[in-house]
């Protein structure tokens, strides 16, 4: 789920090599969070050590040579390393499940459609030069930053991955939680009338999510849900969504 956003924005952005490379990127560094957060879960044991360096590594060859190329991407560092040490606080804290280390997850992957609308195909001249150079402090984020399509994708998986937060929360670890479930619906509600006003595609993707977010809790009063379970109607209803995100942008 945390590579929807990225795909969605390889489709709509228009591929082309640049755009490739920071997808591959992206991948890696979600290789090196996933590893570095067990190393500090584990207070830095040894056997978490090798997987964390050896992504660090590939990171660091896929990633530096597009930097020198690209050097504007460096105006979204400093949002990164607050994203990536709230998440590392969060494994060390062995609360790597809470509302705000799960936000810094959301955050992370949702922005990524803005990073890489630079690098696309149908960027503008005006965007390419701010992808190719550095930014300064009299404008750090030049016009078309936050321009479409990228901006209505990262919207919409802001809401939807947010959303897949709160659902599993209310199936898991807050069964039962009547606060969880309240923010749940209203979280989900929220998000399939603004859907609504803003593209049909939206639209639908936010009612399939209410119809998930309401249907199973319902259903979990009366019958034992397994996780399992739990997780396939989020990984189908996840790739639904994606679809129609990515129809709703283009």
């Amino acid at each position: 789920m945390v590579l929807m956003p990225t795909l969605s924005a390889l489709f709509v952005c228009g591929p082309t090599l640049a755009l490739c490379w920071v997808a591959v990127a992206w991948a890696c560094c979600y290789c090196v969070q996933f590893s570095a957060a067990r190393w500090f879960k584990s207070r830095f044991r040894t056997r978490y050590a090798a997987p964390t360096l050896t992504y660090l590594g590939a990171l660091a060859v896929i990633g530096v040579p597009f930097v020198v190329l690209h050097p504007g991407v460096l105006r979204w560092a400093l949002l990164y390393i607050v994203l990536t040490a709230g998440s590392m606080l969060g494994a060390w804290m062995r609360r790597e499940h809470s509302l705000w280390a799960n936000a810094c997850a959301v955050l992370a992957s949702s922005a990524m459609p803005l990073v890489m609308q630079p690098y696309g195909a149908h960027a503008i001249p005006a965007m390419q030069l701010a992808g190719n150079t550095l930014p300064s402090a009299h404008n750090w984020f030049p016009a078309g930053t936050f321009a479409q399509p990228a901006l209505t994708l990262s919207l919409a998986y802001a809401a939807m991955l947010g959303g897949s937060v709160l659902f599993v929360k209310t199936m898991i670890r807050e069964r039962g939680n009547r606060a969880y479930l309240a923010a749940s619906w209203i979280w989900h509600i929220v998000i399939c009338a603004v859907g609504f006003a803003v593209s049909p595609w939206l639209g639908a993707a936010g009612a399939l999510l209410l119809l998930r977010a309401i249907g199973l809790p319902l259903i979990a009063r009366v019958r034992r849900v397994p996780a399992k379970y739990t997780g396939i109607t989020e990984c189908v209803a996840s790739t639904l969504c994606f679809v129609l995100i990515t129809c709703a942008a283009i």
